[in-house]
């Protein structure tokens, strides 16, 4: 199974400088040319059988704009929206280290009403096992997701530790390119961005 795991487009949240996690920011102008550029790309290359999505707002319309151009039906999960930072939620960046400084806590531990990082990782690992469970071996699937959950679903396709200090970067509607089959992984590509705008 080919899966092609994406990021949003830019949001409001990127030019306001502010944390956007669970903060449900709208796509910018911007931010709805890149999708229907890496839309357009994504249709003439592949074949999509099924997009799944985040239900926040920027994945949403990030998501409705692929399936406009590959007809790929859209499957909406919670499980796939950005890490939960609780208070610190919309905050501007300098109000949110003054008022929230950042605390080292067990992964099953949170602060500040955040998801812990296992919590965080479940549910990409609940996502990886939909995917490979709900698709055929040789279809090809996209995900539309966020940064953070990016990195996650990365941690879950490798096998690394929760909590490992591995970071996988993201631009705005990167495409990272990933083959599933059986307990093979291989990374075709990453972050790859041919549609710049």
């Amino acid at each position: 199974m080919k899966l092609l795991i994406i990021r949003h487009g830019e949001s409001e949240a990127d030019i306001l400088d502010v944390h956007e996690g669970r903060a449900d920011f709208e796509l910018t102008e911007r931010g709805h040319r890149q999708a229907e550029a890496m839309s357009d790309y994504v249709s003439q290359n592949y074949q999509i059988g099924k997009i799944y999505h985040s239900t926040l707002k920027r994945a949403v319309q990030t998501a409705k704009c692929l399936a406009s151009k590959t007809q790929a039906p859209l499957v909406p999960d919670e499980h796939l929206m950005e890490f939960n930072n609780g208070l610190i939620a919309g905050l501007k960046h300098s109000v949110a280290d003054e008022k929230y400084p950042k605390v080292n806590v067990p992964v099953h531990l949170s602060v500040y009403e955040q998801e812990s990082m296992l919590a965080f990782r479940y549910r990409a690992e609940y996502m990886m096992s939909r995917f490979i469970s709900e698709n055929e071996n040789d279809g090809t699937v996209a995900v539309v997701t966020h940064g953070g959950m990016i990195n996650q679903l990365y941690h879950a396709f490798f096998g690394l530790p929760v909590g490992a200090q591995f970071g996988f970067a993201t631009g705005d509607t990167g495409i990272h390119e990933w083959i599933i089959n059986g307990n093979s992984r291989i990374l075709v590509r990453a972050n790859y961005i041919p549609h710049t705008i």
